[in-house]
């Protein structure tokens, strides 16, 4: 009887939010989740190649904030009026990665009503988009709940930014239980996509910051000049091959050719620039580094039973009505 009690007592010390993932969570309640996501990840990212970037950014910033659990998804209402969406870190995510998750929703729920969380499937198309593009391929699992809350105020808390430190940004990951290498591994997503000119404007007006490369600041000067006017201007994070998802970015940055101060720090601090040089010389090192990163994250703050639902519509929670 002792033997059982230890073994229940190690039970409970399990993690439990994860406990009950796994990798073929949906296979007698939706036999075709993995086809329904695969083809319209296809057709979305075929039409629209930013879709990649933007799914991937999204995925990140809904995790890291309060777990994997499509709370980023919720619209501001009159019971709710401040939510992750709407927050400012947020505010220039991709429309198109909001899309292809409502479509791949809406799909699923003509195949399998009400079965399939928002949060499972912002988890298995990342997966599918990465891989498209010419990165990794790891495991999900599966059995993730959706969110019954989104706070704007979560966010700040949550998210690193591209202002901070590398000590701030280090902290932001390990507090989370990332390692550095996880940290450098999942910063080389910047391989595919953009960033607005907001973001990077302190380092070419009024004056270029000397670590940049000189043709890089020329060109982005051009390209962002008008950014006050246009909100939307924005440059590529690898000018050698932004579409691809490749270890051209952690190259570029070791020449000086990352648009932002942060991957400046990433190129030269004692803690990262080893990482950053070997992922440049070998990019399967990369590869099995991020894969591993992004199981990680897949499976962060994860909601499972009722401490989650399954949305009917990823932009609202069920009954409309949360804190």
């Amino acid at each position: 009887m002792a033997y059982y009690r230890i073994l229940f007592l190690l039970f409970l010390t399990l993690p439990f939010s994860s406990a009950k993932l796994t990798l073929d969570y949906y296979k007698a309640t939706c036999p075709d989740f993995e086809k329904i996501v695969r083809e319209n990840v296809y057709i979305k990212q075929s039409v629209v190649p930013a879709t990649a970037p933007g799914l991937l950014r999204m995925f990140f910033h809904d995790c890291i904030t309060d777990g994997c659990d499509a709370s980023i998804f919720i619209s501001s209402s009159a019971y709710n009026p401040h939510t992750e969406r709407d927050a400012d870190l947020n505010l220039s995510l991709s429309g198109d990665a909001f899309d292809i998750v409502s479509k791949i929703k809406n799909a699923l729920e003509l195949a399998c009503p009400g079965i399939v969380s928002c949060s499972d499937i912002l988890a298995q198309a990342t997966r599918d988009l990465v891989k498209m593009v010419g990165g990794p391929y790891y495991k999900v699992r599966l059995g993730r709940k959706d969110s019954k809350v989104s706070d704007a105020k979560r966010v700040d808390a949550n998210l690193p930014t591209t202002k901070m430190t590398m000590d701030q940004i280090i902290d932001k990951f390990t507090v989370k239980n990332f390692t550095i290498r996880d940290m450098v591994a999942l910063t080389g997503a910047h391989t595919i996509g953009f960033t607005h000119c907001k973001e990077f404007i302190d380092r070419i007006y009024p004056i270029v910051d000397p670590t940049l490369h000189p043709k890089l600041a020329a060109g982005l000067r051009q390209i962002c000049q008008n950014y006050t006017l246009d909100t939307s201007m924005a440059a590529f994070n690898d000018v050698r091959s932004p579409s691809t998802f490749d270890n051209a970015f952690f190259k570029n940055i070791l020449k000086g050719l990352g648009l932002l101060t942060t991957d400046y720090f990433l190129s030269v601090d004692p803690r990262t620039r080893p990482i950053v040089e070997e992922y440049a010389k070998d990019q399967q090192a990369f590869f099995v580094d991020f894969a591993k990163a992004m199981e990680k994250v897949s499976v962060l703050g994860v909601k499972t039973g009722n401490k989650g639902e399954v949305r009917n519509r990823c932009d609202q929670f069920n009954n409309n009505i949360h804190a």
